[in-house]
């Protein structure tokens, strides 16, 4: 016997026929001898629509009060698959993040978690009943209601995989797994079976929408075996796991995009120690998330300017802060550009093999696309380019690297 957490999507439990499939697919669990734990989203749409009542106020002052209000999606949903359960003849248990409870800290609207009480959880498994856990919250120390930002069930429900000493983590969503490519862009982009954890933390942290970055993180630190899957096809899914050597033979594993780019350059600054200190460290406290930094020279040889992006959401906000910072940091003026998109290539066969940037940046030349920033770590290479040429782009480096071939 195993113990299995299974996470539903907003997309998965969408309606009430989606819901008593999704009930179809615990009961094969059940079925084959297993205990299962079930963790869901808000049904698709609910969670857009209770924010935007939340935002006929000012969010930034109601954070608070906006974390209780878009909580309540993923209690409508639970309770319906509870429902659903008993009418085939299981016991579920709905549950909320504060009833288990599920422990994060004070920042409302991406905190992140602390810590998971399991007994609750273990109890009901134990008794042959499912508990079915609302993803995406809990509370803090002082009892607050916290949400885990956009895809925090997927985080919820690799804690409590981690939590519990679960076998595996079923991420079910609208994909049937994780592809070298988006296939909407891409046509014979590839489904892999297998990709490691680090490799899936930088799609993630890249733009790939199938998991929260933050739940990657989780399942590579605790080791948790997560598998995503469809809950439409019931075909196997990609297997998130520690890498193997089989895996560094692969010169490139995939391709990532993110169209939520925007470039902001800080011109004339007087270049001295801790003026990066003074750019980054406001932006930190705000919890906004610096990307790509270039520092160049400017022309007179004392000063420097500074490049980096943020996404798009946090563009404006990043702006106010800088000038309400501009005398600390020194800067003559702002450069802002908002109509970038980032492409990056991903694969832990880079560690050992070189060529591959020359290889990247011959493709992209080959089709007119011109490079804004490049950005590298030991598995990847990214590359900040307009947005109109990311079609473009992706599909030239997906064939220069054969990713449609096993």
């Amino acid at each position: 016997m195993q113990k299995i957490v299974q996470k539903f999507g907003g997309t998965s439990v969408g309606t009430i026929e989606k819901i008593k499939h999704v009930c179809s697919i615990i009961n094969k669990e059940i079925k084959n001898g297993n205990q299962v734990a079930v963790v869901s989203s808000a049904m698709s749409g609910e969670t857009n629509k209770l924010l935007s009542l939340a935002e006929n106020f000012d969010i930034q002052n109601n954070k608070l009060e906006s974390d209780m209000i878009v909580s309540t999606g993923e209690q409508i949903a639970i309770s319906l698959i509870s429902m659903a359960l008993k009418e085939i003849g299981l016991k579920g248990r709905p549950l909320l993040g504060w009833q288990i409870p599920i422990i994060g800290t004070k920042d409302f609207t991406k905190a992140k978690i602390n810590r998971i009480d399991d007994k609750i959880i273990l109890e009901i498994m134990n008794r042959g009943e499912i508990p079915i856990i609302a993803g995406f919250q809990g509370i803090d120390e002082d009892k607050n209601i916290v949400t885990f930002g956009r895809g925090g069930s997927d985080t919820s429900a690799v804690a409590i995989a981690a939590a519990i000493a679960a076998d595996r983590c079923d991420i079910y969503t609208d994909v049937d797994g994780v592809y070298t490519t988006d296939p909407r862009i891409v046509k014979n982009a590839r489904k892999l079976n297998k990709i490691s954890y680090e490799e899936m933390l930088e799609f993630a942290s890249l733009g790939a929408k199938v998991l929260q970055t933050r739940s990657v993180e989780m399942a590579m630190r605790h080791e948790v075996t997560v598998q995503v899957l469809s809950s439409i096809s019931g075909n196997t899914g990609t297997f998130l796991i520690k890498e193997d050597e089989k895996m560094e033979n692969e010169l490139v594993s995939g391709i990532a995009y993110s169209k939520d780019e925007a470039n902001l350059t800080l011109i004339n600054i007087l270049d001295k120690p801790g003026v990066a200190t003074k750019i980054f460290s406001p932006l930190g406290e705000a919890n906004i998330n610096v990307d790509m930094i270039v520092q160049t020279g400017s022309e007179n040889g004392n000063n420097i300017n500074f490049t980096y992006t943020v996404s798009r959401k946090d563009l404006e906000q990043t702006i106010l802060i800088m000038e309400e910072n501009k005398n600390d940091i020194g800067f003559e003026r702002i450069i802002r550009n908002n109509s970038l998109a980032k492409v990056s290539i991903i694969g832990l066969g880079m560690r050992t093999h070189t060529g591959v940037a020359n290889k990247m940046f011959s493709a992209l030349a080959s089709e007119n696309i011109n490079i804004h920033v490049i950005s590298t770590s030991e598995i990847k290479i990214s590359v900040l380019i307009d947005e109109t040429a990311i079609e473009k782009a992706i599909n030239v480096l997906h064939s220069t690297f054969e990713l449609e071939k096993k």
